[in-house]
């Protein structure tokens, strides 16, 4: 009888444990805050439309519109296993809106060995023009350079080199050349990696974009060469995507 009941009191205590082992796997939220600087100044749109920043080439510029898209939250796990979150936020600085982005979907507390966002759509959600919000915003890419979204808008004045005030739209999308048949595309969504992260309870993920290497690194940006009409230019997008591996910095990780 004492054996039956060690053997009845050790199952107990087997399914205790394993109980309070489950509970310790925690459903955790996170939360992307985007502020924004001008190599070291910050930017707000109570700094746009006034002509105070210059950029690598020497040109003075002010920034009168700012929004981008990010997209495919991931979390990777050290044996590569990955959680990538549903959504997308567009950033939008001119109108001081979605700085901040929650995911609708929760993750596993836990560490991570990278955490990574998309910058853009990948071909995947850059596809047919199906998100209503999106096209509602003046967002979508004409059919003739082949639909899609912008991956981002970047609009203001600089001095040109004739001391004359003009008109710059740096806008981002999948590059494509449009002088060949059919249709020549490169893709020029990219990843950010942010790192590891240990994450045990919900977390603020503090990013930081540096609008001016848009403009230096590794291509120095001349404005009175490429100003204007940037969307069909294959080149041009392109050299976007390469100053764009620099843009985006981790500043902090808070609970």
């Amino acid at each position: 009888m004492k054996k039956l009941a060690s053997i009845i009191f050790a199952f107990l205590l087997i399914i205790s444990c394993s109980e309070d082992n489950d509970d310790t796997v925690t459903q955790v939220n996170t939360t992307f805050n985007f502020t924004h600087k001008w190599d070291g100044t910050s930017v707000s749109n109570t700094n746009f439309n006034t002509i105070q920043y210059t950029n690598e080439n020497g040109e003075q510029l002010s920034i009168t519109k700012l929004r981008y898209l990010i997209s495919k939250i991931t979390f990777q796990k050290s044996n590569g296993e990955k959680i990538i979150l549903d959504g997308y936020n567009l950033v939008d600085v001119t109108n001081d809106s979605n700085l901040s982005f929650t995911p609708t979907s929760p993750i596993p507390s836990g560490n991570y060995s990278h955490v990574y966002f998309t910058f853009g759509f990948d071909n995947d959600d850059n596809y047919n023009n199906n998100y209503q919000d999106l096209n509602s915003t003046s967002w979508s890419v004409p059919a003739m350079l082949g639909g899609g979204y912008h991956f981002m808008q970047l609009e203001g004045k600089f001095i040109d080199n004739t001391a004359t005030e003009t008109g710059y739209a740096y806008h981002a999308i999948r590059a494509v050349d449009i002088s060949k048949t059919p249709k020549e595309f490169q893709d020029t969504f990219f990843e950010v990696d942010l790192g590891a992260a240990s994450i045990e309870k919900d977390t603020t993920f503090n990013i930081e974009m540096n609008i001016a290497e848009w403009f230096k690194n590794p291509n120095t940006w001349n404005l009175n060469a490429l100003n204007n009409a940037l969307m069909p230019n294959f080149n041009a997008q392109v050299m976007m995507f390469e100053n764009g591996q620099h843009v985006f910095s981790l500043k902090s990780v808070t609970p």
